[in-house]
């Protein structure tokens, strides 16, 4: 069975959480403060959760060095792979820049020469 689908956000997908009865209470009165859900009031809250933590510096500094590891995985795993079944070890951003550094193939139009 699919799931719904919401145009630019793609599917939705149902999260469980945990929340006491008095958070509970209050989401509910806030829900019906709104005339939302309580469905909408969590989703909301969590879409302005992560757009502050996107710009919190320190989380921005994390992603980095995330993102440096990653890098250094992808590194070493396409070594392996070079290792194990041969061909060139080029990083990725190497073989891309080469390859749009080429000269451009002229063809002539049909009829001229």
């Amino acid at each position: 069975m699919s799931e719904p689908t919401t145009g630019a956000g793609g599917q939705l997908r149902t999260l469980a959480v945990r929340i006491t009865e008095d958070l509970r209470a209050q989401l509910d009165i806030v829900a019906q403060l709104t005339g939302r859900s309580t469905t909408e009031e969590i989703r909301l809250a969590l879409e302005h959760w992560i757009e502050k933590t996107k710009s919190d510096p320190a989380t921005l500094q994390k992603a980095e060095t995330i993102r440096a590891e990653i890098e250094r995985d992808a590194q070493t795993r396409r070594k392996a792979i070079a290792s194990i079944f041969g061909g060139d070890d080029v990083p990725m951003d190497a073989a891309e820049t080469s390859a749009s550094s080429r000269p451009a193939i002229r063809r002539s139009k049909p009829g001229s020469q």
